[in-house]
């Protein structure tokens, strides 16, 4: 058995990249623009996702490592990891997808605003997923990242860009909660 070929080297691997990729995320959290009397700052919730997938990742950085310093042959992480090549593996393709749906999500956050880029990625991921009824992927993708936003607009009172529908927060702040 060769452990450089095993799926407890890949998670190794994979721990690594995403440690690498949870570090800068975090550090991205520090340029975000503090907002005066707000109880909640737009840092906060992603420095604890951050936090959170940072904890995780060091906890399957640290199995892979006892893993591949203790396997045997018959372990279940001693198996041949799968091909990440898009073409075997479809799989593959679709999660790079999303990581550029991902990528794009944040490259219209500003201009268009976190609800109508919520709505596109949430459908494009539920049509990916195989959810194929029509009204229940059109409520979910918009009644999700509208309630999400007017939870952490007016509850947790955290700005988040609305883009083009800058006139329904408009709307809601003559609406008192």
């Amino acid at each position: 058995m060769k452990k450089t070929h095993t799926k407890a080297f890949a998670n190794l691997i994979a721990s690594i990249l995403l440690l690498c990729i949870e570090g800068w995320a975090l550090f991205q959290t520090y340029g975000f623009k503090v907002v005066k009397k707000a109880t909640v700052q737009p840092a906060a919730f992603p420095q604890i996702m951050c936090v959170g997938m940072i904890i995780f990742t060091v906890i399957l950085l640290i199995q892979s490592i006892i893993k591949l310093i203790s396997m045997s042959d018959d372990d279940p992480l001693a198996e041949p990891a799968a091909s990440i090549n898009f073409i075997k593996n479809k799989g593959v393709l679709a999660g790079l997808f999303v990581i550029l749906l991902c990528v794009l999500f944040v490259a219209f956050f500003d201009s268009l605003g976190y609800v109508v880029v919520g709505m596109l990625l949430c459908g494009i991921i539920m049509w990916l997923i195989g959810k194929r009824n029509i009204v229940e992927l059109l409520l979910v993708s918009i009644l999700v990242p509208l309630g999400m936003w007017l939870v952490f607009y007016k509850m947790l009172s955290v700005n988040i860009p609305m883009g083009v529908l800058q006139p329904l927060r408009d709307l809601v702040d003559m609406i008192h909660f």
